[in-house]
Parts: structure tokens; C-alpha cells; sequence
């Protein structure tokens, strides 16, 4: 997915393949393109489909990997699914009148990317074992210097599409280097390893956990799940697509338009809750509640997966089996983080002691400490790691000061709790479309985002974030950075992102003439005068 390194305690994987050979590309690297983009995603794909749908076709889609498809080619762990319904998780532009569920399994994801992939002809773009090591502005030139696994290119702009759930992150845990097992994280499932009979632990209680603990619970001879907080848990409404509905989507695609506005406008309805009155999610919370008490009969267990904060704080989650899979015989929630590892036996905060065969961390993603910030030098030779210090901030959620010519999709700020991120991406895509026209017609050769006008973004966003549910709820999730900013959601509705993000506004940006020019001169910048139709207001 993106162009960062697959971390370390990455395990070799065997999995089948969508029908599409994935591993086909167009060969070697050109020596310049007028766009390079960083990862084969939602991100990368759609950015891809929108400039060859705009006539664009100089332009190139870097991945790290052997196929396309981001976190949905790499979580192959078993009951990996979207808890967004189907007809949302797909681009506007690009409808699936096929899907079998109304919510998608990973394989059906996974091929509805090598879908769009072919349906607009992005195969020629693709060149895959192409990780990002490095990339460079060069302000002589102008332009992006990129070294990769396959060689060296030159770019006028890059599109960051490396998302936010590519690299796994593995705790420090004391002693886990001494296990005699096996470890490995979800998004990086060994499916050569049986764990028919094993002894297993799993790390962690969020997404990926609930959907397979209840995969691996009938298999497994004991199973051990380390849960630092409990999580709220609502059930899934999930069925069938009937082959009379898949019928209908194709023969009148409106009819799957419409559905796709209702399942938008259930969704938004709700971000009141989360954004302005979290009260009003006490309803389903109550919900919650009864469906635990239900699934769970014995109260020592139900106290344990009983939340203490207030539903929506930490993400909230769709199961029908997870509770059901704790409750059996064998299984055993421990309600503590895991301390440290004493070759076999995995010592919790509480205490306890237990001895596993398999180790599987569910322990999330750099989603606040993104890898590829580490290789992207800008302005200066300031890396965007050492430029965002631990706070992780841009312009529309798209751009950063010092890094001129740089898009992000998926950037700070743009995550949610309550819709469809594809539909965020789409808005960023609008938003980029539009700075690669305002390239096209100011002629400038770079446009560089002005720190005040990031200032005044991210400060309307503070404000907006501070009733929020994120901010009130009374948790500690992986919204937050270290300093216990929220850096990823975005704390409004999609349509104000959408509004925010539907064209470029030029009194945010200088404009950087072609050549060489002192970094600190800013009169080698070309400004335009600040009128009301290019004012920046800072709200976001």
C-alpha cells in the first residue's frame, strides 16, 4: 500500500490471488514523469483513475508490494471484512452492481481494486517491488528526485497515497525476541502456520481482533486474548445481496445510486453525535449494553467486556460472533496489557501468567507516525518527520509548508468515525485535481503552502475538535498522538470536508518561479494579492 518498508516481523504469507495477475506491470521506470504517485491503494488507484480521467496519462503509481490493493491486499487474516456497507465503500465514479453482502469481505475488495485498476486502464502505470526509499525536492530543478527498489525517476509532484493502515505496529515488548513460537501480526497473517490444536494469544481488542477471534476460536485448543480496554460492540447488520438486486444495480445503475445516497445520509446523520453532542449516543450505547448482556450470560466475563467510557471514543465496532467466541470453552479474556514474555509464558499487568504456542499482535498501525515521513525530504533537507515532530499536521488535510509540489491522500485530519473514508479520498482527489490545474494555469513551477494559512486550518480544527466525543468520551485510543492531540479525524461532516476541499485557494500557497533561489528569500515568491474571492478564512 504505501511506499515504506514492510516491517520487520513480517511473515512469509500464502494466499490466493484475485483473477487478475496483480503482478503484471509495464516494466522498467521512466526517467520523468509529470506525477509520481506513492502506493497502490484506494488512494493511489483512484488518484490514478481521476488523472487519466482528466486526460492526464504522464504519471506513475509506485508499490512497495508484488500486487495492488493496500491494507486489503495485506490483512488476509482470517474474517477480514469493511464495517462500512458496500455500496459506500466504493468510488463514486466506479459502482460494483456485484457485491454479494452489504458489507464487503476482503477478497471482494480486493477485487473491485484490480477492477478499477483494469477499467481504467492503470496496469501501464503500475510498477510494483518499486518501494519509495527516498524522495527529495530539489529546488534547482524543481522538481521531486525519487529513488526506489527499481531505480531512479524525476517528478514534478507527488502524490502521497501510502494510507494510514500500511505499516504494522509491534509493541516493545521485554522478551518477546525469546519466544520459541510463533509471532506475527494480523496484517501480516501466516497462513503457512496451523493453528488447529495451538495454544494462542492475541494482542489487542480493536477491529481486526473481533473479526478473528471468532475465526480462529473453534480451531485453537486455548485462546488467550490480552485486552487493555474493552471495546463497544453493536451488532452487524449484515445479509445477502439477492441476485435480483444484483440484477437491478446493473441494468439500472440509479437504482444503486440510490441506495448508495441512503446508506450516506444514514450515515451522516449521525456525526452530531459524535462531533457536537455525544450525549446522544448513550442510545446506542443501551443498544451495546443488550447485545453484550445477551451474548454473554456469566457476569465475571460481561464486567470484563463492559466498557468505561462513552461509546464512540474509541472506534466503534460491528460483530455478531465475537462475544459468542469468548464464551467458550478454552477462551479466556485477560483484562491487562501484555508486560513481557518469559519464553513461553506471556506475563499480563495483572499479573497472570500464561503459556502459548502462537503469538498474533492485533495492535494497529503508525496511523500518527506514518513511515513514509521518514523518506520524504523537502525544502532545506528537512525530512517531513523532523518538519512534523511528532505532530502530524497539513493544509486541507493535502499539503505542507516546505514540501512545494506534495500531495497527501489520507492526510492529517481526514480519518472518521461515522462514514466512509473512500468518500474523504474522493474529496482530497477533487482538491488535488484542482492544484494540478492551478499548476497548468498560474504556470508557476511549484506551489508551496504558506505556514499561516496551515496555521489557521489546523486552529478551526481544534476548535471543532474540543466537544467532540474523541476529545470528551473519557478514553485513550489511536486517534491521539503521544502529546494526546488528535491528529486523524477530521471533526465535522464529509460534506464540509467536501466543501473545504473543492478547489485550491491560491492566497494559501506561494508560488515558486522555476531556478535557483536563496531558500530564505521570499521575494523569489510570487504572492497573489489577497481579495475576497481568495481569502483564506482558516475554517475549516
Amino acid at each position: 500500500m504505501s511506499g515504506t518498508s514492510v516491517p520487520p516481523f513480517a511473515t512469509a504469507r500464502q494466499r490466493e490471488r484475485p483473477a487478475a495477475d496483480s503482478r503484471s506491470d509495464a516494466g522498467g521506470l521512466p526517467a520523468h514523469v509529470r506525477v509520481a504517485i506513492i502506493g497502490a491503494g484506494f488512494g493511489g488507484l483512484g488518484a490514478g483513475a481521476r488523472l487519466r480521467r482528466s486526460g492526464r496519462t504522464d504519471f506513475i503509481i509506485l508499490e512497495r508490494a508484488d500486487a495492488l490493493g493496500g491494507t486489503w491486499r495485506d490483512n488476509s487474516y482470517p474474517g477480514c471484512a469493511c464495517d462500512v456497507p458496500s455500496h459506500l465503500y466504493s468510488f463514486s465514479f466506479a459502482p460494483n452492481p456485484g457485491w454479494s453482502h452489504s458489507f464487503p469481505r476482503q477478497r471482494e475488495i480486493w477485487r473491485y481494486l484490480e477492477d478499477v485498476a483494469d477499467r481504467h486502464r492503470l496496469r501501464e502505470h503500475l510498477r510494483f517491488g518499486a518501494e519509495v526509499r527516498r524522495a527529495r525536492w530539489d529546488a534547482a530543478s524543481s522538481r521531486w528526485h525519487l529513488e526506489t527498489a527499481r531505480g531512479a525517476l524525476t517528478a514534478e509532484v507527488v502524490i502521497a497515497a501510502s494510507g494510514a493502515l500500511a505499516d504494522p505496529k509491534l509493541p516493545d515488548v521485554p522478551g518477546l525476541d525469546s519466544f520459541p513460537g510463533e509471532v506475527f501480526h494480523s496484517a501480516r497473517w501466516n497462513h503457512d502456520y496451523d493453528l488447529t490444536g495451538k495454544r494462542v494469544a492475541v494482542i489487542g481488542t480493536g477491529a481486526s481482533a473481533i473479526q478473528l477471534v471468532p475465526e480462529i476460536a473453534p480451531a485453537v485448543s486455548a485462546l488467550v486474548l490480552f485486552q487493555r480496554t474493552p471495546a463497544w460492540v453493536l451488532p452487524r447488520r449484515d445479509r445477502r445481496v439477492t441476485p435480483a438486486e444484483q440484477w437491478l444495480y446493473r441494468t439500472l445503475p440509479l437504482t444503486q445510486r440510490a441506495a448508495r445516497l441512503g446508506v450516506y445520509l444514514s450515515r451522516e446523520a449521525a456525526v452530531g453525535a459524535f462531533v457536537a453532542h455525544p450525549g446522544l449516543l448513550r442510545y446506542a450505547q443501551r443498544a451495546a449494553l443488550r447485545n453484550l448482556t445477551s451474548a454473554v450470560p456469566d457476569p465475571a466475563l460481561r464486567a470484563k467486556l463492559t466498557p468505561r467510557y462513552v461509546m464512540g471514543c474509541k472506534r466503534i465496532l460491528l460483530s455478531n460472533d465475537y462475544y459468542p467466541a469468548l464464551t467458550r470453552p478454552g477462551a479466556e479474556v485477560v483484562a491487562a496489557g501484555l508486560a513481557r514474555v518469559d519464553g513461553a509464558v506471556l506475563h499480563a499487568e495483572d499479573g497472570s501468567a500464561h503459556e502459548v504456542d502462537c503469538v498474533i499482535f492485533a495492535t494497529g498501525f503508525h496511523t500518527t507516525d506514518p513511515l513514509i515521513a521518514q523518506r520524504v525530504y523537502g525544502a532545506g533537507g528537512v525530512s517531513l518527520a523532523q518538519a512534523w515532530a511528532g505532530d502530524m499536521r497539513a493544509l486541507r488535510g493535502t499539503t505542507i509548508p516546505g514540501f512545494p509540489n506534495f500531495c497527501l491522500v489520507v492526510g492529517p485530519n481526514t480519518g472518521l468515525g461515522h462514514s466512509s473514508m473512500i468518500y474523504m479520498i474522493e474529496s482530497q482527489l477533487n482538491y488535488i485535481m484542482d492544484y494540478l490545474a492551478a499548476l497548468d494555469r498560474t504556470r508557476p513551477a511549484a506551489l508551496d503552502a504558506r505556514p499561516a494559512a496551515q496555521r489557521d486550518w489546523c486552529a478551526a480544527i481544534e476548535r471543532r475538535m474540543a466537544p467532540t466525543v474523541w476529545s470528551t468520551g473519557g478514553c485513550v485510543s489511536w486517534y491521539l498522538n503521544a502529546a494526546g492531540r488528535n491528529p486523524t479525524l477530521w471533526p465535522a461532516s464529509t460534506l464540509r470536508f467536501r466543501r473545504a476541499t473543492r478547489r485550491v485557494k491560491l492566497a494559501e500557497y506561494d508560488l515558486l518561479p522555476a531556478g535557483p533561489r536563496p531558500l530564505q528569500h521570499r521575494g523569489a515568491r510570487r504572492r497573489f494579492p489577497r481579495g475576497p474571492r481568495v481569502r483564506s478564512t482558516g475554517r475549516p
